[in-house]
């Protein structure tokens, strides 16, 4: 089956709040079903190489840390064009890459016809595993926002009733 619609998860997972967009795709896998046409990806700082996998997809939801020039923890939701403008002053590398997927799907004729990019204002880039107090604080309302908007895009999804905990550094969910 085709994947219709693709959950990415970008960041670099070493660099504290970097790897928060990798942290709530892995979250979102160990505590929801999603229906077999939702693909959930770690993207990592893939940037380029995510090109194949976005191939054919009609919406792409990227997950993310973003230089939102807020407070540590603010939430925002960027779509379609408003994207590319909205990464021209880069927060780390792997945004080059996303304006490079998005611009390179775009010339192909490949780009997905919605695209969404969920980010969080991150407290600290630093070296380390864990997510700082400002973003752990919110990563459930990081999380909630994402599922808030598959279930806009019409996706269905349950609950995983096993009882597994998620490892995200920092706390446990």
């Amino acid at each position: 089956m085709k994947n219709k619609i693709s959950l990415i998860g970008l960041g670099n997972i070493l660099l504290s709040d970097e790897g928060v967009g990798v942290h709530a795709v892995e979250a979102l896998r160990k505590r929801f079903d999603f229906p077999e046409d939702i693909r959930l990806l770690d993207g990592g700082t893939l940037g380029l190489d995510l090109l194949p996998l976005i191939e054919g997809v009609e919406k792409i939801l990227f997950a993310d840390a973003l230089n939102l020039k807020e407070v540590p923890g603010t939430i925002a939701i960027i779509e379609d064009e408003e994207i590319p403008s909205f990464l021209a002053p880069k927060l780390s590398l792997h945004h080059v890459g996303l304006a490079d997927l998005l611009f390179a799907s775009s010339f192909l004729g490949t780009r997905p016809a919605k695209i969404t990019l969920i980010g969080i204002q991150p407290e600290t880039m630093e070296v380390g595993l864990t997510l700082s107090g400002a973003v752990n604080k919110n990563f459930e309302k990081f999380l909630e926002t994402i599922l808030a908007k598959l279930r806009e895009w019409g996706v269905t999804f349950r609950k995983k009733t096993s009882g597994e905990s998620v490892d995200v550094p920092g706390r446990t969910i």
